[in-house]
């Protein structure tokens, strides 16, 4: 697939303009080795993956953002479709292809294609075909684009990261899964509109799966600096643990809640995947709940396993996991969520 005519090619049988429209100033020299050119690679251009491009458009995040599809005519229709936009943007080249090649040199390769669970299809086989679709869409992102960071969007997403992982060759810290990032800011949504604050002074964390069995951290939540639960203690404040559990239950149905009414969700997760790549392309070094390595955290054994723990994110991936506090509850049902992953994980043969 070609992208759109460049205005550089306007002139009789594609002539090149450039040259012609600028006239270079004299005794110049080469941009800088050290001026450095960002680039983002889209795999998946659904509701997600187009999502996940505009934000990264809007933000300003790349100077050079590839989509890449196996549907060549809508891959090229959304191409045409943001490249029509770029009076209103800051500038960037869009590319967009069939071809992996095309991801060639990008800093992120951001994954968010996969199969839908058909009705009653089981957990299990829905994993199935997304590994076999993994098996043609990883292996050549690691040929063509060797020194990226791999962060997995689609779902499962921490299994689909870890196969992700495995067909790379890459090392851990450069494969992430978006993991409990969104579930944790449906979190602290949740909490700020109980508390009627800016979730943005919420700092509350969503841990281990992607799915059923996260584990919220309640004892670690604070707003504005003040931990709850230890807040409420001194002050002597009763409360219910069944309405915190119903928190965390309202963040688990959130997506199911969304997808039911509009068939699926895309701006949340946009959102949550451009704050992930502004924290890594930019070296933010912030702290992100991310489907990470989790082996030998928090008593986590029994095989290789990803899943979500506060990690900070910089230019080099992950580079380490914050020593937070849990209670030996929170321990358990992290734990627990582990095991839950690696019983799908043993049933995949990798």
């Amino acid at each position: 697939m070609q992208k759109s005519a460049s205005a550089s090619s306007l002139g009789p049988g594609g002539l090149d303009l450039t040259q012609a429209f600028f006239k270079p100033i004299q005794n110049t020299a080469p941009p800088s080795p050290t001026k450095r050119h960002t680039k983002i690679s889209v795999i998946g251009v659904g509701n997600v993956g187009m999502a996940i491009a505009q934000t990264i458009l809007t933000q300003d995040l790349a100077d050079e953002l590839s989509l890449v599809d196996a549907k060549a005519d809508k891959l090229r229709g959304e191409m045409l479709d943001l490249q029509h936009a770029a009076a209103f943007l800051p500038r960037t080249k869009i590319n967009a292809s069939v071809d992996y090649s095309v991801t060639a040199g990008s800093d992120l390769c951001i994954v968010t294609a996969g199969a839908r669970q058909n009705p009653g299809e089981s957990r299990l086989n829905l994993l199935q075909r997304n590994v076999a679709l993994f098996s043609s869409i990883i292996p050549p992102l690691a040929k063509y684009a060797p020194d990226s960071i791999l962060l997995i969007v689609s779902n499962p997403v921490d299994l689909l990261t870890y196969v992700a992982w495995k067909l790379s060759g890459f090392p851990s810290n450069r494969v992430i899964g978006s993991g409990t990032n969104l579930d944790s800011s449906r979190f602290r949504f949740l909490i700020a509109d109980h508390l009627d604050v800016n979730a943005q002074d919420v700092q509350a964390y969503i841990v281990g799966e992607h799915g059923d069995s996260s584990v919220a951290l309640w004892s670690s939540i604070s707003v504005g600096g003040v931990p709850v639960l230890s807040f409420l203690k001194n002050q002597q404040i009763a409360y219910e643990k069944e309405t915190l559990e119903n928190i965390h239950k309202a963040v688990i149905g959130s997506a199911y809640e969304v997808i039911s009414l509009k068939g699926y969700t895309s701006w949340a997760i946009g959102y949550s995947v451009a704050s992930l790549a502004r924290t890594l392309l930019r070296d933010q070094r912030k702290i992100h709940p991310v489907s990470v390595l989790a082996k030998g955290f928090y008593g986590i054994n029994g095989g290789d396993v990803f899943l979500s723990l506060p990690a900070q994110l910089g230019r080099g991936g992950v580079l380490g996991v914050t020593n937070i506090h849990l209670t030996d509850e929170e321990v358990q049902r992290l734990r627990k969520s582990a095991k839950t992953i690696l019983e799908y994980q043993s049933q995949l043969g990798l």
